[in-house]
């Protein structure tokens, strides 16, 4: 019982790592139907980000708890400029043209982020500060570390502030309404190109959050990070229901469970199959997904 509780803790912590991900592809999906395979770098960027701030403000002497409140702002800020730029240049010109073009563009930027990322920080890991990482406690054989709660308690809190956001703000109206028609939507005043820019932003700061997170908890970054955990928040916000805000954050806790159940109670090594395995058999039970995709009573 106490090896389950462990990797129960252990799957929530990574499971809203891919959630925090997957909202990103559900939302710009949501709004302009583009699975942006350039996502996972903005996770990556933010990684690398918040390992260069918190490195600089520690070597000022900066209180390390502040070091990292002020890396994850900043990196996620830039993650969103970083993202805003992407899509006025590669997407937003091709946004009238067939969806392979448009999917051709996501798969070119994503290589093209991973390789700038690789030749100006270098092909080996960069070490996060450990000092900031350590310590934790036990309850009996189970054992949690402040960075899991940290993860788990930032997760909630950035879930909770998108959701208000999105279903209790003028803003969160006016990107609802422009997912379900982007052409009444501007009849009554809606700039549709503004509000899309800000939904890659958004999801792009939640990435570069995640990414922050990631490095703390592995204890560091590399180049092409983000290509593997992209693929499978990707699967997760396929499985929760593309498009779906709540199924994006179940389609994340449920990969990111499976992922660590299946390394703990039968391979490591197979840890990524069972993952995809259950992705395969709930699309072709429920090709919508668990939650559904968008569905109209729910975006406006």
């Amino acid at each position: 019982m106490e090896f389950f509780i462990q990797q129960l803790i252990n799957g929530i912590t990574l499971g809203g790592v891919y959630a925090l991900i997957a909202l990103g592809y559900t939302m710009v999906y949501g709004i302009i139907q583009l699975i942006n395979f350039a996502h996972g770098e903005f996770f990556a960027a933010g990684g690398y980000m918040g390992v260069i701030l918190i490195s600089y403000l520690s070597a000022q002497g900066v209180n390390p708890y502040a070091c990292l409140g002020i890396s994850l702002v900043l990196s996620m800020g830039y993650c969103a400029l970083l993202a805003m730029a992407v899509e006025q240049l590669a997407y937003k010109p091709l946004r009238q043209a067939s969806r392979l073009a448009a999917l051709l563009a996501a798969l070119g930027m994503s290589i093209f982020l991973q390789n700038g990322l690789m030749l100006t920080q270098g092909v080996y890991d960069k070490a996060y500060p450990t000092e900031i990482t350590s310590g934790g406690f036990e309850i009996g054989l189970v054992s949690v570390s402040y960075m899991q709660i940290f993860i788990v308690v930032l997760t909630a809190v950035l879930l909770v502030g998108l959701n208000l956001l999105v279903f209790k703000t003028r803003i969160g109206r006016a990107m609802r309404a422009t997912a379900q028609d982007k052409v009444m939507s501007a009849l009554v005043g809606i700039n549709s190109n503004r509000i899309i820019a800000l939904t890659f932003a958004l999801g792009a700061a939640l990435a570069a959050a995640a990414g922050i997170m990631v490095g703390l908890y592995y204890g560091s970054v590399n180049y092409s990070m983000g290509f593997v955990p992209g693929i499978k928040a990707f699967a997760a916000a396929v499985l929760g229901g593309i498009g779906n805000i709540t199924g994006a954050l179940i389609g994340g806790l449920i990969i990111g469970m499976v992922e660590i159940f299946a390394a703990g109670y039968i391979s490591g090594e197979y840890k990524d199959v069972f993952a995809f395995v259950i992705l395969i058999a709930v699309l072709y039970f429920r090709p919508t997904g668990i939650m559904g995709e968008n569905v109209d009573d729910t975006r406006v």
